[in-house]
């Protein structure tokens, strides 16, 4: 049997508190450059939102004031009250409507939330088609075709005032002590689930949040459609990776698969493992790996700590997929393999420590002093430490050559100063095999020199034409 929990990094729940955020504070995103600053937040509605036929509302009476033997009547009327859509791209039109369905959503949000007793089994298909007709939607396209999520802002729902409180009733709806999965799995099903992920593309990060949230609570309650949504999941992911490379809710998901993940029975079934290899691994090649990677991370770890021996297959896919032009992504990596090599047992590390220490070496000889920084700060790792100390006579000939080298050459002093404390350690550590190898590569740097003084006498005679000459010392 399967647990969920939160992860301990996980970002809290969206607010659950009843009244709508000001515009002050859900608009407050910082401009990221002068170009970016021209580009004013817009608000968007989704297509096909409202109806062009209204029908005016009527307050009803308040549910607090109802008696008993009415009270499940009336909250039925105001579940269908708030099926009513309104056009929030026009301002000023319908207020009067607009606000009495704002505070009938209020009013369903504080009574399932309050009240025991109140979600009886007729409630649950109104209760499912209001929140059905109200998030359910087309959602518009991005008005920036090249939005970048780190530096643009992104596009408001314009009817978040009303979508908000109905995303706060469906969270209190599956939270409440009240609710009965028994009922529920009748009506959220397979088709409810799918409509619910294709919801995570929306560029709102509120409505994001939401969705997180009570997606993971959906996975919680209703057992029978936790292998459906991850199998959703898998497949949004490999339309990401192979086909569209844009999906709003990446991280989203990913942070709902790190709770999957920490829950998952041992041993792990060929599934999960093929999930790890066939689509967290390559979700690294994403252009946008910035916006999602810590919680990607977060996720390779968790299996790793689930089952050890998926570690080789970890590493061995990131030196496969190991950026070659793009240094922050390669700064990202390099701190992956840390979080890794934090967890790691000894006896995985011995099987993946030479392919993983030439491309450290690699790393270190980088002229971008981020990335030979990064690499070098692995030697301030006590675990990382000990690792490398037991497996000296491995790791040592593979990094003291590129040490030694880029000690000379490199242009930033405080790689230079990294790299002699780096060299002061391995000393520490096996003074013989440091002494030997400096001595080698002392001679080889030597015969270098000699051929390459040798080359440079032969190009001058052949300035000069001298064929005897050349002839004598080739031979």
């Amino acid at each position: 049997m399967e647990t969920t929990k939160l992860p301990p990094t996980s970002p809290s729940s969206p607010t659950t508190g009843f009244s709508v955020p000001s515009a002050e504070k859900v608009d407050g995103f910082p401009r990221r450059s002068m170009r970016r600053a021209r580009q004013r937040r817009s608000h968007s509605s989704s297509q096909f939102r409202y109806q062009s036929s209204q029908v005016e509302l009527t307050p009803l009476p308040l549910l607090k004031d109802a008696p008993v033997a009415e009270l499940h009547d009336l909250f039925c009327k105001k579940l269908q009250q708030c099926c009513v859509l309104f056009d929030f791209l026009d301002c000023v039109a319908d207020l009067k409507g607009k606000e009495i369905k704002r505070a009938a959503l209020n009013e369903l949000v504080e009574s399932v939330a309050t009240s025991r007793g109140v979600l009886i089994e007729p409630l649950y298909p109104e209760a499912i088609k209001m929140i059905s007709v109200n998030i359910f939607r087309t959602l518009p396209p991005s008005e920036n075709p090249e939005f970048d999520p780190e530096e643009d802002e992104p596009t408001l729902e314009a009817s978040w005032p009303h979508l908000q409180l109905v995303y706060e009733f469906f969270l209190r709806f599956l939270e409440s002590p009240d609710f009965q999965p028994s009922m529920a799995k009748r009506y959220v099903d397979q088709k409810f689930v799918l409509q619910l992920l294709e919801l995570f593309d929306s560029e709102d990060p509120r409505e994001r949040e939401y969705l997180k949230t009570i997606l993971h609570r959906v996975y919680g309650k209703l057992l029978g459609l936790r292998a459906y949504i991850r199998k959703q999941i898998n497949n949004i992911f490999l339309r990401f990776i192979y086909e569209s490379e844009h999906f709003n809710g990446v991280a989203e998901l990913l942070e709902i698969l790190g709770s999957i993940i920490n829950g998952f029975a041992l041993p792990l079934k060929s599934e999960h493992k093929q999930f790890l290899v066939r689509v967290l691994i390559p979700l690294h090649t994403a252009k946008s790996l910035s916006i999602f990677h810590a919680q990607l991370a977060y996720c390779v770890v968790q299996f790793m700590e689930k089952d050890s021996t998926v570690t080789e297959y970890i590493i061995r896919g990131l030196l496969k997929y190991w950026p070659k032009t793009c240094t922050q992504k390669e700064v990202m990596f390099l701190g992956e393999i840390e979080e890794i090599l934090d967890v790691i047992e000894p006896s995985q590390f011995i099987r993946v420590q030479e392919p993983l220490f030439k491309q450290i070496a690699a790393c270190i000889s980088s002229p971008h002093f981020q990335v030979a920084e990064r690499a070098l700060y692995f030697w301030n790792n006590e675990y990382i430490l000990s690792l490398i100390e037991e497996n000296c006579q491995v790791i040592l000939p593979l990094v003291f050559a590129t040490l030694y080298r880029v000690s000379k050459e490199h242009w930033n002093q405080t790689i230079v100063s990294l790299i002699y404390n780096v060299l002061k350690t391995f000393m520490e550590m096996n003074s013989k095999l440091f002494d030997d190898l400096t001595a080698s590569y002392k001679t080889v740097l030597n015969q270098l020199n000699c051929q390459q003084a040798k080359g440079r006498i032969i190009w001058l005679i052949l300035c000069n034409n001298n064929m005897e000459i050349i002839m004598h010392l080739i031979l």
